[in-house]
């Protein structure tokens, strides 16, 4: 079975997110990047499954030049082939990126059983663009997924999800695609093997025309910060009533 996996090169977001000057973009000077968990868990979805059938897992990203460190990571983990889309410097939005996606399908006569996304990415989290790709391709996508079946002879795929009053499980007919949520599976550590197999890989390029997108970005807005407060409740038995007194707003009593 062979799988396609789009993911997007995203800032580290371990610590507070810096903002240009205009407060239009990120500041990356300093910042790393990398890709969602949710895309991570799509690449060990694609890995296993891949395995499983013996067939291929293939990444492609749209971005600039240097999303290229996270394809190579991704081939790190397992999977067979990479593409760079090639979208320059500037960052596309959901319907630009989603068009640039099905013409390098198209262009690059990409193959696939399976197409897999995030469920969002942890930087815009606009859920566009599996949906405008499924759209466009005429394939069924279910969203929010946490667990994928296969079923051989019907050439079909069950995808299941948690909802508030239980488990959802939807059925399609393959090709399909399917935006994946992080605990879909504990995604693995690159190997060393893995890492030089990665290096060396050679990586297809494409660059797609630019298509002009229906959102305007206007401002990016940090919300403010959340300063955590240390309460000194005092010592030994002096401190005993003022504990119960927090036990008492928090209703653990």
């Amino acid at each position: 079975m062979d799988i396609l996996v789009c993911v997007k090169r995203v800032p580290g977001t371990g610590s507070s997110i810096p903002l240009t000057p205009d407060n239009l973009n990120v500041d990356t000077k300093h910042l790393g990047f990398t890709v969602g968990p949710h895309e991570e868990c799509a690449i060990e979805e694609a890995v296993q499954i891949a395995t499983r059938t013996g067939g291929t897992a293939t990444v492609l990203t749209v971005g600039p030049q240097q999303a290229e460190e996270q394809l190579r990571y991704a081939m790190s983990m397992g999977m067979h082939d990479g593409v760079l889309v090639d979208s320059g410097e500037e960052e596309w939005d959901p319907q630009a990126t989603a068009a640039a996606i099905v013409e390098a399908i198209g262009a690059l006569s990409l193959t696939f059983d399976l197409v897999l996304f995030g469920n969002e990415t942890p930087d815009a989290g606009n859920y566009q663009v599996g949906v405008r790709v499924a759209c466009a391709l005429g394939l069924p996508l279910v969203g929010g997924i946490k667990g994928i079946e296969f079923d051989d002879e019907q050439r079909s795929a069950r995808f299941r999800r948690d909802v508030a009053a239980g488990i959802e499980v939807y059925e399609a007919a393959l090709p399909a695609a399917a935006a994946v949520k992080e605990g879909l599976n504990l995604p693995r550590y690159p190997t060393i093997r893995g890492r030089l197999h990665a290096k060396k890989a050679q990586l297809r390029t494409f660059t797609p025309t630019h298509r002009s997108g229906g959102l305007t970005k206007v401002r990016l807005h940090q919300p403010p910060p959340q300063a955590n407060e240390t309460v000194f409740l005092g010592e030994g038995e002096q401190a005993a009533a003022a504990v119960v007194d927090v036990f008492e707003e928090l209703e653990v009593m």
